[in-house]
């Protein structure tokens, strides 16, 4: 079998774990061997953990792509547009196959790049763009084929599910905990795109074009972030028995693919209630199987670089499927903005003034609006004159909710801002 050439582009953590396994694919179970053609990044004379200098370096990515000696272009530069889009059209259009890491891009233009590598009958591959070491980009798109998804969910972030159970394990305050997952390397310098949910957004967007054969739209999916979230909620809700997850789903409703991230309360008993520190997990919801949860490490060098790999080992075989395994006979669905008609249990947490009736009021508020209680805990006052109230609600609409929340907003007895997060029972 012929080897295949290697064109690297971008040697971060994940591009030198690349180069780290090409040199030691003896140990691997490749189908035949790969080579290193070339490989490019901002920087060439940057420290790195593998030594490149005896690969041919090249100035700019897109050269690398349409060099005529490169076989499998792997794109690991990142960022939606810019050099990143701009080398894989370039390759798709030479008629190369392109293996990335690159979520936003993916995300954001896969829709258009799975388009072109049809045109050019060559493969668009991202496993390694959604849950870093995880196999769930090709067990839904290829051994999951065989079953009608009706709704794919996860923690998708590595850094916000460290922050979360680190908070909890530690009673360390956020600010805390994120900086000492910047030291450890599981939280960026600039934290923003993981902390706000986009990062898990971009993958579960990645995720439910492929489960639901739908079109990617990016612009539809709704996006929150545990950047609010404070020690509070955590030791309340565990309290109370369940657990605070950054949880990223896509749903196959009646209007269309729903897709969303946001913090949710899981009861204790939940599958991904089970998932602690920087580990990724995806749970598929499909007849006639049920639902299946695959866990694993979802980022690091190492993992991520597993994941480009074994793309890179999918083209050593025959035949290929497009990019997000679309058919010409599927029922191609459509992403949906989030409506506000879903109904859920409800877990509420406010800071209440320690004053006669402020209890009635907070009461009164949420049966305005036709919410009731399920249970309450209430600890209490501490030293600035509140006293943290968490309350768990019977069944009712995200539109009650958000109308009780503006009523509270009202009261003179809430101090600060009422924290709403909804409950996922275990099913």
């Amino acid at each position: 079998m012929k080897p295949l050439r290697l064109g690297i582009a971008g040697l971060g953590h994940v591009g030198c774990g690349l180069v780290e396994l090409v040199e030691a694919q003896a140990r691997l179970r490749l189908p035949a061997q790969v080579s290193i053609r070339g490989v490019t990044a901002r920087s060439r004379n940057r420290n790195r953990s593998v030594d490149v200098s005896g690969y041919d370096w090249f100035d700019s990515a897109e050269a690398l792509a349409a060099d005529p000696d490169v076989d499998v272009f792997v794109e690991l530069i990142g960022g939606s547009d810019g050099p990143a889009k701009l080398a894989v059209e370039a390759a798709l259009r030479a008629g190369k196959p392109v293996v990335t890491a690159n979520k936003a891009l993916i995300a954001e233009h896969g829709m258009a790049l799975a388009r072109l590598a049809d045109e050019n009958g060559v493969d668009l591959l991202f496993e390694a763009a959604v849950a870093g070491g995880v196999p769930i980009v090709r067990t839904l798109r290829d051994s999951l084929s065989g079953i009608e998804v009706r709704r794919v969910s996860g923690i998708l972030n590595g850094t916000c599910n460290f922050l979360t159970s680190e908070m909890l394990a530690t009673g360390r305050s956020y600010a805390d905990v994120l900086a000492e997952a910047q030291k450890l390397g599981f939280a960026e310098a600039d934290p923003t795109l993981d902390v706000s949910g986009t990062d898990a957004a971009h993958k579960i967007a990645i995720l439910s074009a492929i489960a639901f054969s739908a079109n990617l739209d990016f612009s539809k999916v709704s996006i929150g972030g545990v950047e609010d979230l404070d020690l509070l909620d955590l030791t309340f809700a565990e309290r109370l028995g369940y657990t605070v997850k950054l949880i990223a789903e896509g749903v196959l409703t009646d209007d269309g693919v729903v897709c969303r991230v946001e913090p949710k309360v899981l009861e204790a008993s939940h599958p991904l209630a089970q998932i602690h520190g920087s580990l990724n997990s995806v749970r598929v919801e499909g007849e006639p199987l049920g639902a299946i949860v695959v866990s694993g490490p979802g980022a690091g060098g190492g993992p991520t670089a597993s994941a480009v790999m074994g793309d890179v080992s999918k083209l050593f075989r025959t035949g290929r499927r497009t990019a997000f395994g679309h058919a010409e006979h599927h029922l191609i669905r459509e992403f949906a903005v989030a409506a506000d008609t879903e109904s859920a249990p409800w877990f509420l947490r406010v800071r209440l003034a320690d004053v006669s009736g402020a209890l009635a009021s907070l009461s009164d508020a949420l049966a305005k609006e036709g919410v009731s209680i399920d249970k309450l805990l209430q600890d209490s006052a501490h030293e600035d004159g509140t006293a943290p109230v968490a309350i768990v609600t019977h069944q009712c609409g995200r539109a009650n909710m958000a109308r009780a929340v503006n009523q509270l907003n009202q009261l003179s007895s809430i101090a600060g801002k009422p924290r709403l997060i909804r409950i996922e029972m275990d099913h």
